[in-house]
């Protein structure tokens, strides 16, 4: 495995949990607003727009990784 594919998987690894983090404090975050507490969960759910935003470009430099590191075969 080059160094550009392994940089590629683990990138990758890293977004796959990140998103199984952002899922479960969505979870907590539902939780806690039925239970009465709207004000808190609503901040949650905005701290976790940062992770939404942030998505697009880490997907675009790991499918950039990628290609870069099929270019290596030859």
């Amino acid at each position: 495995m080059t160094d550009t594919k392994l940089i590629a998987s683990l990138f990758d690894r890293l977004n796959q949990n990140q998103l199984a983090l952002g899922a479960a404090v969505e979870e907590l975050s539902n939780w806690v607003e039925q239970r009465g507490s709207a004000d808190i969960a609503s901040n949650v759910r905005g701290t976790l727009e940062t992770l939404e935003e942030n998505l697009v470009f880490i997907r675009q430099g790991i499918a950039e990784l990628t290609v870069a590191g099929g270019q290596g075969k030859a």
